[in-house]
């Protein structure tokens, strides 16, 4: 049997403990034996295996290798260059990690650093970890609960669980055992690691500790789940598994050829490295890390902070987003939002939140609550019946210190314009008879000094035979039949809608009350209103959802809350549609793999489940095939956050493991970021694609230049110094122009990428081949003019050649800023930073032709004004055909 299933001496006996305590000797016994109560973590890895780690992807290895290579060429610039780039990429990958290893830290600053603990029958405070399963420790509000215990004494003990199981509100402990199996957040006699006691007082005996905890299993789940490579970084490894492929039989292929033509084997092996070289973009995987880097900053000021770069584009091809429901789509605020009057009206609250703003409202019209006198005197015992505290800092953030229901009742109050302090000056306070799961109810008692109150506020049903009276315009009446009916009608219609109902009655009389009579003193009340309340849902998540929706975007809801509560707040904000399922976590417990599969896509809401369910949840639609993104900001969601493919925590209710488990922070804590972000993360993905349009068509130009001049014996039109400042220097600069190219208009109007799409589509393809040979089919035919038409030297005639690909390839770079729209629809200079970009290094490569010391590094020579009409010519045509492509191509769809 589970601990919460026996009774309290059941507990004792099986843990041989007993409500003395252990005895110091025990308790080192069970220390000893059993280890300290710390979570503990895997074994990490040596910073300098982490490192390692990072040079071990393929196209990695490739590019050490060509270094390598181009080493033993003696081309040690060359060489030097491309570590450069390694080593840069691997200190970005070792950053990161050194951050993700932060999540079991956080977690243990949850665990409580004291305890008052019972040995040998006199209470001490001992350090946390000292705690051994069979203590016996004493709770009191505002103490951190430092093991998972079994509750043996309960003074009207209150715990706020949020962090654990979602439940908004404060849950009330008892010592009773429990018949059934019921899920974390329906434990009532229990009270778990890293949750916080908010009221009353209490004894509990330890039954777990450590790992063997709750949170203890939520940082095991952390350490077994495994980070798989995002999309991204999956489509990177292919493609360069691919380019390699590719050029090793196209090197292979050009080699053979020329040795069987009796070429120099040196001289042919020369060229097949130098076309290796040009086949292989050595600056992509640096350039691509600065696109998302690049897009990281912009998204911090869209209130989204990125924790690990590659999540970025994953981000913007997610298909569902799994939300927590408890201060992620709601404010974590109770509000009151409907009112019942023993006069028989109901009026409406406007306004969200613990900020004290809003109306009352009946129908369509607005009222001074303070003139009816029924709502006023509902409104003065709301206030008076309350142990909570309503602070506002210096930013003028409201926040509730106590119950957030009994927040929710001082906000109402002050909507009205009384406030609690001012009421204390009138009513003296007598005493209070707290609220317990038996009675279902809370009372407070005051005197004004001439009659003695009796303040009443709990369970409507609890409370609807106490009543011998009614609060009428005119005064208290007696109760009628009719009145009970209208009572118990406007109570079922607000908890249809999803709301919190509680009742509120007073008793008055001359002689002072018996407080320690509690049967006596909460009995012939008279009723005075019901009040609906509510955890609102945010108001910027209702366009954020439908934004998603058109995305293609599917929004789910996963909470510790209840199915009828849950329900409301998805229908709401327009989740939950008819035909949707909402299920418990018994009821998914209960369902078999296959059922579970069959309705997982009706599925929109998932209610009262613990951490285990929720990695069901994400591992479920991720064997779908589909990218799911979990946002949460409890201890709970930090498994779910890590084993989706991109987990989002909230930044400001957020816990730190939930932000360290996360792929992305939101610091404004407002899921409409998400929409933002999604946004963003598409942009780029497109600017991604844009970068590898670039490198790869000027890539196939540079390969098909050295492939038709290997073929047709003509002298190498480019030097592999040439091939590696074309690919390294003047291809870099570019590709981080179009990192910097806006986000499209319509880029939520997509539907989300196929998770098989990958960064390069067929029609990308030929799009390149196209433009990579007319870049060739240039380059080539003025290093033909040159070297037999005007019978230059070999070095001109390569200079010319040199100059040409890289002036081609810097006019073709407007070409990639999109596949099918003109530049000019686009606008020339609505990207500045890849206008300057061009600028620079069509100047660099002027110095590079006419400073004396380069001209040796490079082996160029100066060119004529003469040669500069050619170079320009031939260079302008890849920009001329696109845009002839492009504008028949748009004629043809407008005809």
């Amino acid at each position: 049997m589970e601990w919460y299933q026996q009774k309290t001496e059941e507990v004792l006996k099986e843990l041989n403990a007993s409500l003395d305590g252990l005895s110091e000797a025990e308790a080192r016994g069970r220390l000893e034996k059993w280890g300290a109560n710390r979570l503990t973590e895997a074994e990490r890895e040596s910073r300098l295996k982490k490192f390692a780690k990072q040079f071990t992807e393929f196209i990695i290895l490739v590019l050490i290798g060509s270094a390598v290579i181009a080493g033993v060429l003696g081309e040690w610039v060359d060489s030097l260059a491309i570590m450069s780039i390694v080593v840069l990429n691997g200190v970005i990958g070792f950053i990161q990690e050194e951050k993700a290893e932060k999540v079991m830290e956080a977690l243990k600053k949850l665990s409580a650093p004291s305890a008052k603990v019972l040995r040998d029958g006199s209470l001490s405070t001992v350090p946390a970890s000292d705690l051994v399963a069979g203590d016996i420790i004493a709770l009191e509000s505002g103490d951190h609960i430092p093991a998972d215990v079994r509750i043996i004494e309960s003074q009207f003990l209150k715990v706020q669980e949020a962090a654990l199981t979602g439940e908004s509100q404060a849950i009330e402990k008892s010592i009773d055992e429990l018949d059934n199996t019921v899920p974390l957040a329906d434990r009532t006699n229990m009270a778990y690691l890293g949750t916080t006691v908010v009221y009353g007082r209490g004894r509990a005996v330890v039954v777990a500790t450590g790992m063997a905890t709750e949170m203890g299993k939520i940082a095991r789940m952390l350490q077994e789940v495994k980070a798989e490579p995002t999309p991204l970084q999956k489509r990177l490894a292919e493609f360069g598994r691919l380019l390699v492929y590719a050029a090793g039989v196209v090197c292979a292929l050009i080699f053979a050829i020329g040795v069987f033509r009796g070429e120099a084997v040196l001289d042919m092996f020369l060229v097949a490295v130098s076309l290796a070289v040009a086949a292989i973009p050595e600056g992509l995987p640096a350039v691509v890390t600065i696109v998302l880097a690049l897009g990281v900053q912009r998204m911090v000021k869209r209130h989204a902070l990125i924790r690990k770069l590659p999540s970025v584009e994953t981000l913007g091809s997610a298909t569902i987003i799994a939300s927590d429901k408890t201060g992620t789509l709601t404010q974590n605020q109770m509000t009151v939002k409907r009112i019942h009057l023993g006069n028989g009206e109901s009026l409406g609250v406007t306004g969200t939140g613990y900020a004290p703003v809003g109306r009352f409202v009946k129908g369509k019209d607005e009222i001074d609550p303070l003139k009816d006198a029924v709502l006023n005197e509902a409104l003065v015992a709301g206030l008076l019946c309350n142990s909570a505290e309503l602070k506002r800092d210096d930013k003028g953030v409201y926040s509730v210190i106590g119950d957030p229901t009994e927040g929710a009742f001082l906000t109402l109050g002050e909507k009205a314009g009384l406030r609690k302090t001012e009421l204390l000056k009138r009513y003296k306070f007598l005493g209070e008879v707290p609220f317990d799961a038996e009675r279902k109810m809370m009372t407070t008692v005051f005197t004004d000094g001439e009659y003695h109150y009796a303040f009443v506020k709990g369970a409507p049903d609890r409370m609807l035979p106490l009543y011998t009276g009614v609060l009428k315009d005119s005064g208290a009446a007696p109760v009628t039949e009719a009145d009970r009916a209208s009572i118990a009608h406007a109570n079922d219609e607000f908890s249809n809608s999803a709301l919190r109902v509680l009742a509120i009655a007073f008793r008055k009389q001359k002689e002072p009350f018996n407080l320690h009579r509690v049967h006596e003193l909460e009995k012939d009340l008279t009723f005075i209103a019901l009040v609906g309340m509510i955890d609102p849902p945010r108001e910027e998540v209702f366009k954020a959802v439908e934004k998603a929706r058109t995305a293609g975007i599917t929004p789910i809801m996963i909470t510790g809350d209840h199915r009828a509560t849950a329900v409301a707040i998805a229908r709401e904000l327009g989740i939950f549609h008819e035909g949707d399922r909402a299920v418990t976590g018994e009821e998914l417990d209960a369902m078999s793999a296959d059922e579970f599969g069959r309705e997982l896509p009706r599925i929109k809401v998932y209610a009262r489940v613990n951490p285990e369910h929720k990695l069901k949840v994400v591992k479920a639609w991720r064997a779908r095939g589909e990218i799911i993104a979990m946002t949460g900001d409890g201890v709970n969601d930090a498994p779910a956050l890590k084993e989706a493919d991109i987990g989002i925590a909230m930044g400001i209710t957020g816990t730190d493991v939930t932000k360290e488990a996360a792929d992305m922070v939101l610091t404004d804590d407002n899921f409409a970021s998400i929409v933002s972000a999604v946004e963003e993360g598409r942009g780029i993905f497109d600017n991604i694609r844009r970068v590898v349009h670039f490198l790869l068509s000027c890539n196939i130009g540079e390969i098909f230049v050295l492939l038709i001049a290997s073929l047709t014996g003509m002298p190498l039109p480019l030097l592999p110094v040439q091939i590696l400042w074309t690919n390294l220097v003047t291809d870099g600069l570019p590709a981080l122009g179009l990192a910097m190219e806006p986000v499209d208009s319509g880029v939520m109007e997509r539907k989300p990428r196929a998770k098989t799409e990958g960064i390069v589509t067929n029609a990308l393809i030929w799009i390149m081949l196209v433009q990579g040979v007319f870049i060739a089919i240039c380059t080539l035919g003025v290093y033909t003019l040159e070297l037999y038409y005007f019978e230059s030297s070999t070095i001109k005639a390569q200079t010319m050649a040199f100059t040409v690909l890289v002036f081609c390839q810097k006019f073709h770079v407007f070409n990639c800023r999109s596949a099918w729209e003109s530049v000019f629809k686009i606008g020339v200079f609505s990207n500045k930073m890849l206008n300057l970009s061009v600028l620079v290094i069509l100047s660099t490569q002027l110095l590079l032709i006419y400073i004396p010391a380069l001209e040796g590094i490079f082996k160029v020579v100066p060119l004529s004004a003469f040669d500069w009409v050619i170079v320009v010519a031939a260079s302008i045509q890849p920009l001329v055909l696109m845009e002839v492509v492009k504008f028949v191509r748009s004629a043809s769809k407008k005809g």
